[in-house]
């Protein structure tokens, strides 16, 4: 049986990147949920956005492949996390760790989103960040060393323990995302070589990915089908693994 998607759909970008038809086509079960008519969501996200998001999202918790936009909107994935009602540990592929006090008080946001969670998420054991600095952390700051060395010790480290994957794709180089956010150097290749290796060798409970350029920060047609594409690779690996 294939893994139900989750589609938060804040920006109507994945229809520009033909991301729904690709679904379909697969016959692969979506729900997509309409966000973009909510305010207060941009890179910010205020308290009654914040409820009215969560509200909307709370059916699909169950759905195990979550897509959630662009960089902007990168806090969803601490929403989709609260859902977690057992011990996991988050693992986040991403070119910024996401871990920033808030600037505005108590609001969540895409750059303090990791934060809250460590701070706020009872059931949140521990944080590894793959990618800032082409570094593989955890927040204890027992380990620090270049990513390029592997990842098979995470794996073992991660043995044992549920898993919430998170993965923003601006930690690829251009030839293979287009994000608005300061990106990676890494090939997509590389990318799902650390996918493949972390989904064959750990309990995931749930995958997010975000990482889209819309059209309101100027997107081309060439930016759309470069991560359309990325998409399209990225959720057939994660379905074939969990299939």
């Amino acid at each position: 049986m294939k893994p139900e998607v989750l589609v938060a759909d804040f920006s109507q970008v994945y229809a520009e990147e033909d991301f729904f038809s690709f679904l379909a086509g697969k016959g692969v079960p979506f729900h997509r949920v309409r966000m973009d008519d909510l305010e207060g969501t941009s890179c910010y996200c205020d308290p009654d956005a914040e409820r009215e998001i969560r509200r909307r999202l709370a059916p699909f918790q169950a759905c195990r492949i979550r897509w959630i936009d662009s960089g902007d909107y990168h806090y969803v994935s601490k929403i989709l996390a609260d859902f977690v009602r057992e011990p996991f540990t988050l693992v986040l592929v991403d070119n910024h760790p996401d871990d920033q006090d808030p600037v505005f008080g108590g609001v969540l946001s895409c750059g303090s989103w990791v934060r809250a969670m460590r701070e706020g998420n009872p059931f949140l054991e521990e944080v590894w960040t793959l990618g800032p600095d082409r570094r593989i952390r955890n927040a204890a700051g027992t380990v620090d060393r270049e990513l390029e060395e592997g990842i098979d010790d995470l794996v073992a480290a991660l043995r044992g323990h549920r898993v919430y994957l998170s993965v923003d794709k601006d930690v690829l180089r251009q030839a293979d995302a287009r994000t608005d956010w300061s990106q990676g150097t890494y090939s997509l290749a590389q990318l799902e070589g650390w996918l493949e290796r972390l989904l064959d060798g750990s309990e995931i409970v749930a995958v997010d990915l975000c990482g889209e350029l819309t059209l309101s920060k100027g997107a081309t047609p060439e930016d759309l089908r470069i991560n359309g594409n990325t998409n399209k690779e990225l959720q057939d690996l994660i379905l074939d693994r969990w299939t």
